[in-house]
């Protein structure tokens, strides 16, 4: 294939693309980082209720 013409197909193709306004990224972003603080709490109090069962069975609880 002929690098030239894949380059012109390339940029043909790009202009499709339907991109999102600044609006709906910064939204996207704070909607994402809010996912994640979430899912790290989440993520944290399940390892400390685990973390206590198992010292619990294990007899290491205070």
């Amino acid at each position: 294939m002929n690098p030239v013409r894949f380059f012109r197909e390339v940029r043909q193709e790009v202009r499709k693309v339907t991109w999102p306004t600044r609006r709906e990224t910064v939204v996207t972003t704070v909607m994402v980082f809010i996912m994640v603080a979430l899912c790290a709490l989440f993520f944290f109090a399940a390892d400390q209720v685990i973390s206590l069962v198992i010292k619990t069975i294990l007899g290491f609880g205070n």
